[in-house]
């Protein structure tokens, strides 16, 4: 059955369409260079800490260098800046095919690669998702967002499989020569965008572009801060599903590498549902973030009583969808009522906030996991989502509540929730995968109906 219009409205727009197209290349390249790495380092040390460690290795930069790449992006003209990010990125990967196809005795080669493929993306990511906000207007930021959760769900399912046929063909220097190639389509596509088209966002005065001002705007701003501690413990404790399932699936549900696998497809195709649902939806607003995260919080508890993976599995499939619609919503929210000047930087705040969700999520929900089983891991970690949600939403309506009791305070304090949601006319716009969007003065929030 098609799609309803409304679902791919933001394929109206010319720039839009080669954003688009050149992400599902460049994220199916992605996916095939990290199953290439994982084998690589796999096959030449034989130990799962050691391909950890690569995992890492590519999130720290993020969590170093991630802010002064959102100041960067605030301040520099994005374009130049997403242009240099792919030409390096390609250099690397095409350094990776060659050290791959030389059979080194070492994989710290390797890890020295993927390092500096973390340090680019960490520099350059908040420019890539500033140029994205330009791509569309920002009354279709939220579309373009749930369709880029789409077109990555389906990018990873095509770039594992293209790298599970190809590999016994090319071996993994064939994996990372795609995606070196793969890297051209994101600078034809910026090369192609028709200027006239493009949805520009202001820039940061240098005096006002640096670490220092974003982290105060952050910090200034409750419902913002309230958003991002709730989204470190979704996706610490809520979005690890790669680990509870792998542990559900050789342990409780006796499913082995098979099952975990068929749960990897079922988790995926989940995703690509959530995504259609918030393409579809003209508003995604705080309020379905937090009924979303109640509901996939309960779900996730119940899965742990689960007794078969058929009934496991049948769970997956709605909190899967829920955990794009979560955190759809909540980067349209977090950036589309930001101001323009500082939107590299709440880009930036948000990547440190994923980055360290998982880099604490999956440690402790494996450690939980041998400790008491997955079952009570998953039955625990459920009610801590909800309990957070339930804070979350508290400390959101209290913020909502105090707003009409001070008025003039309007533009000196940017902690108050508006009654509304954006107007639907609202102008300018969206990331790779779109990234965000700000309009509004500094002071504005989000609408909790």
């Amino acid at each position: 059955m098609p799609l309803p219009a409304a679902t791919l409205r933001s394929f109206r727009h010319h720039n839009y369409r080669l954003w688009a197209g050149a992400d599902l290349v460049s994220v199916t390249g992605t996916w095939m260079q990290v199953l290439g790495v994982n084998w690589l380092i796999l096959s030449a040390t034989g130990s799962a800490t050691s391909v950890g460690l690569s995992l890492v290795l590519q999130a720290a930069p993020t969590l170093l260098l991630g802010l002064w790449g959102g100041s960067l992006a605030d301040r520099l003209p994005a374009r130049p800046v997403v242009l240099a990010t792919q030409v390096a990125q390609a250099a690397l990967a095409a350094l990776l095919a060659l050290t791959a196809a030389g059979a080194p005795g070492s994989v710290a080669p390797v890890y020295a690669i993927v390092f500096a493929s973390g340090v680019v993306n960490a520099i350059g990511g908040p420019a890539l998702g500033r140029f994205g906000a330009e791509v569309v207007p920002a009354r279709d930021l939220p579309n373009a967002f749930a369709l880029g959760s789409i077109i990555n769900s389906a990018g990873r399912i095509l770039g594992m499989s293209l790298a599970g046929a190809l590999l016994p063909l090319t071996g993994t220097a064939g994996l990372f020569l795609v995606n070196a190639l793969s890297f051209a389509a994101v600078i034809v596509a910026v090369l192609a965008m028709r200027a006239s088209e493009m949805h520009r966002l202001l820039h940061s005065e240098t005096d006002r572009g640096g670490v220092r001002a974003g982290l105060s705007y952050v910090l200034r701003t409750p419902w913002l801060v309230v958003l991002l501690a709730l989204a470190l413990i979704l996706g610490s404790l809520g979005r690890n599903y790669q680990v509870t399932m792998a542990a559900m699936s050789s342990g409780p549900l006796a499913a082995g590498a098979g099952g975990y696998g068929l749960l990897s497809t079922i988790f995926a195709i989940g995703t690509v549902i959530g995504g259609v649902i918030a393409a579809g939806r003209p508003r995604l607003t705080v309020a379905l973030l937090l009924v979303t995260a109640l509901l996939t919080g309960v779900g996730q508890s119940v899965s742990g009583f689960m007794p078969g993976l058929a009934a496991f599995g049948a769970l997956m499939l709605p909190i899967a969808a829920g955990a794009v619609i979560i955190d759809t919503t909540l980067a349209t929210r977090a950036q589309l009522d930001s101001p323009d000047h500082m939107r590299g930087r709440v880009i930036a705040v948000q990547g440190v906030v994923s980055a360290g969700a998982g880099a604490i999520g999956g440690p402790l929900l494996g450690l939980l996991c041998d400790i008491v089983g997955p079952r009570v891991t998953l039955q625990v970690t459920g009610v801590v989502v909800v309990l957070a949600t339930v804070a979350a939403g508290l400390a959101l309506a209290r913020l909502r509540g105090r707003a009409p009791a001070r008025p003039a305070l309007a533009h000196a304090a940017p902690l108050q929730l508006p009654p509304e949601p954006e107007p639907p006319g609202r102008e300018p716009a969206q990331q790779r995968v779109p990234a965000g969007v700000a309009s509004g003065p500094a002071e504005q929030a989000p609408a909790l109906a």
